[in-house]
């Protein structure tokens, strides 16, 4: 069987160890198309956080309680970085994470895409999915915030990070995103696909943004594989993060039933991306050609989110064991 997954961070990570452990077997592949949209120059280094948040959490290296950055982290070089007074001072980057973003800039100065630099650092921590960025190309983005009297776009980590979401966004932008082709490999995963799976990521920032890369939605559109979707969106509340405030700055509502039809039927809309629809137990939902069914999409231990990912892959049309 081979699954495709659209990933973001810590919602996504989780989604794939699930994932992984119901199919576990080499006779299995799946594929994680990751967004690549939060990426950051910082300090002289090209952070990827979804694409490292994938690897470390698949890899068995993650901060379990923070859901990101390294287990057994240390701040050495943050703090010194702070006494130097060295901007930005509100990004922390861990002594062991700063080895990946290292590397990776090495490589990618050296030429290599960030497909293949991905590829690279996977061979240490092996997550058994195979990790591909959406695009090799720069897409960043960008958040249009309303800041006192003043207007201006900042890097999405500012305003998720520094900012906790707190600035009012009024649009994102995914700068790059129209000169941008899908990364390697991207394209022919999804079409070749036996199921295609859109976790319970952010809808805006995360898969979203993958959305908006050239040829993924096409690809998405074409295959013959159903395509089905997670909702993270739980009882009117985001499962993780702060996706309320990105949906509410493009004018959608905070509930499944919003999110569904914001990725929109294959069948009945001209750009719409689902077959299928899972929502969580008691809540509510109807969106226009796309079939939704009602499971439990707490993902409260591996067992629970394999569940979940049996009853997506049932909905497009697989079944498992």
């Amino acid at each position: 069987m081979k699954v495709v997954v659209l990933v973001g961070g810590v919602g996504g990570a989780r989604f794939l160890v699930g994932l992984k452990a119901l199919l576990g077997g080499p006779e299995h592949e799946i594929t994680a198309v990751v967004n690549t949209g939060d990426d950051v120059w910082m300090h002289g280094l090209r952070i990827c956080p979804d694409l490292d948040t994938c690897m470390y959490t698949l890899g068995g290296g993650i901060d379990v309680e923070r859901g990101w950055g390294r287990a057994g982290e240390s701040w050495a070089v943050k703090e010194e970085l702070a006494a130097y007074g060295a901007d930005p001072t509100w990004f922390g980057l861990g002594d062991r994470d700063i080895a990946t973003h290292l590397v990776r800039t090495r490589m990618l100065r050296a030429g290599y895409p960030l497909s293949a630099v991905t590829e690279a650092l996977c061979h240490r921590w092996e997550p058994g999915v195979r990790l591909l960025p959406m695009s090799d190309d720069r897409v960043e983005t960008h958040v249009v915030v309303a800041d006192g009297d003043e207007t201006r776009a900042i890097h999405f980590q500012e305003w998720w990070v520094k900012h906790r979401a707190g600035l009012p966004a009024q649009s994102f932008a995914s700068v790059g995103a129209e000169t941008a082709t899908a990364g390697p490999g991207v394209v022919d995963a999804v079409l070749a696909a036996d199921a295609v799976l859109v976790a319970p990521s952010n809808p805006v920032v995360s898969v979203g943004t993958i959305l908006n890369v050239p040829g993924v939605r096409d690809a998405l559109r074409k295959t013959e594989a159903g395509v089905v979707g997670l909702s993270p969106i739980v009882g009117g509340k985001p499962l993780r993060g702060m996706a309320d405030a990105c949906l509410t700055a493009i004018g959608v509502d905070t509930s499944a039933e919003a999110v569904g039809r914001l990725y929109g039927s294959r069948k009945t809309t001209e750009d719409g991306v689902l077959d299928g629809w899972l929502v969580h137990t008691g809540d509510r939902s109807d969106v226009p050609g796309v079939a939704v069914r009602a499971v439990p999409l707490l993902m409260s231990d591996v067992d629970a989110t394999a569940a979940m990912a049996r009853a997506a892959l049932e909905l497009a049309g697989v079944r498992v064991g």
